[in-house]
C-alpha cells in the first residue's frame, strides 16, 4: 500500500513551498490537491487555482508525484484541460496524476451560470470528459463533437512526458462511472460511501467499500480488463474511522482497508479548527509508516 496526502490549495506562496517540500522529506508517495473554486467550510477563505498550485508545487520538488482529487467538468473544458495537465507534466518531468471526478451539486457547480444538472446529466457529461481528455492527451490534433464539449483541430503538441499520457485516477462509486474508470483509469478513487448515515459504523463503511471494490473489479472484467491492473485509491477525512487519534490507529485503519483492496491511502495535511485538524506528531508519524506499509 502507498501512503500519500493533500495539501489544499489555501497557503500563500512561501507556506505552499514549506508544505510542498514537507510532504517530499516525510516520503508521501503522491501530494495531490483539490481542483474547485471553492469549498465548503473554506469558502470565505483563501482558495488558490489547483493547477497553479501544481506547477509551483513541481518546482520546488524533485521525486514527489503531484495531482488532482479531483477534477471535474464543473468549471474545466476538456481542451483547455489537456493543454494546462500536458504544460504540468512537463514542468513536473512525469510526476503528474489527474483525479476525475463527475462534480457535485455544490458551491463550483453554477459559479458559472449553467443550470444545474441532474445525476444523469452529470454522468454524461463525466463520460464527454474522460473519453475527450484521453483522445486529446494521447494525440496531436483532435476533433471531436460531443453534446457538452466540443474541439476543433484541438492541437496537444509536443504530447506528454508520461506516455500514452498522463494516468487517469478516476473517481466514482455508480456503475457508469466505475465502468469509465476500468475503461480509462489507472486508479480508482474512492472517499468511502456517501450514502451511509451519519451514525454508521466502521464495519458498515468497511462493507460498503468491499463492495465497491467488487463492482470495479467486475467492470474491469466487463472491459477485458485484469482486475489487478487498477490501482484503489481511498481518500480519508470522510470515512466514520477515528484513524487520526494516534499512528496505532491510523495503522488498524490502513491495513484494514488494505484488506478490502485498497492499493493507496491519502491523508490530508493538519489544518488546524476545521475537520481536517490532526496532531502534527501524529501526521509525522503517519507518514513514518510508509516502509511497513509499502509490503501490505
Amino acid at each position: 500500500m502507498r501512503l500519500s496526502t493533500v495539501i489544499l490549495p489555501i497557503h500563500a506562496r512561501a507556506a505552499a513551498v514549506a508544505h510542498w517540500q514537507r510532504a517530499e522529506q516525510l516520503g508521501f508517495h503522491t501530494a495531490y490537491t483539490y481542483d474547485h473554486l471553492s469549498w465548503r467550510t473554506f469558502r470565505d477563505g483563501p482558495w488558490f487555482d489547483a493547477l497553479l498550485t501544481l506547477a509551483q508545487a513541481a518546482s520546488v520538488t524533485s521525486t514527489l508525484r503531484l495531482g488532482t482529487l479531483v477534477t471535474t467538468p464543473n468549471f474545466r473544458h476538456p481542451v483547455t484541460l489537456a493543454k494546462d495537465l500536458m504544460t504540468l507534466d512537463d514542468i513536473s518531468d512525469g510526476r503528474l496524476t489527474v483525479g476525475l471526478g463527475a462534480g457535485t451539486d455544490g458551491f463550483d457547480a453554477a459559479v458559472l451560470g449553467e443550470p444545474p444538472l441532474t445525476p444523469k446529466r452529470r454522468a454524461d457529461r463525466f463520460a464527454e470528459l474522460v473519453t475527450h481528455l484521453d483522445l486529446l492527451l494521447r494525440e496531436g490534433d483532435v476533433s471531436v463533437a460531443g453534446e457538452f464539449f466540443t474541439a476543433f483541430e484541438a492541437r496537444t503538441i509536443p504530447g506528454c512526458v508520461q506516455r500514452p499520457r498522463i494516468p487517469f485516477a478516476v473517481a466514482a462509486t455508480g456503475p457508469r462511472g466505475l465502468r469509465l474508470a476500468a475503461r480509462h483509469g489507472q486508479s480508482w478513487v474512492t472517499t468511502g460511501d456517501p450514502t451511509l448515515e451519519e451514525d454508521a459504523t466502521a464495519e458498515q463503511s468497511r462493507a460498503s467499500i468491499a463492495r465497491q471494490v467488487a463492482r470495479l473489479e467486475a467492470a474491469c472484467e466487463a472491459d477485458n480488463r485484469d482486475p489487478a491492473s487498477i490501482e484503489r485509491v481511498l481518500l480519508t477525512g470522510f470515512l466514520p474511522d477515528d484513524a487520526f487519534r494516534s499512528v496505532a490507529a491510523f495503522e488498524d485503519v490502513a491495513r484494514a482497508h488494505a484488506e478490502l483492496g485498497i492499493t493507496e491511502i491519502v491523508v490530508h495535511a493538519p489544518i488546524p479548527d476545521t475537520q481536517f485538524a490532526m496532531d502534527e506528531a501524529v501526521y509525522e508519524g503517519i507518514a513514518g509508516l510508509a516502509p511497513s506499509l509499502a509490503d501490505v
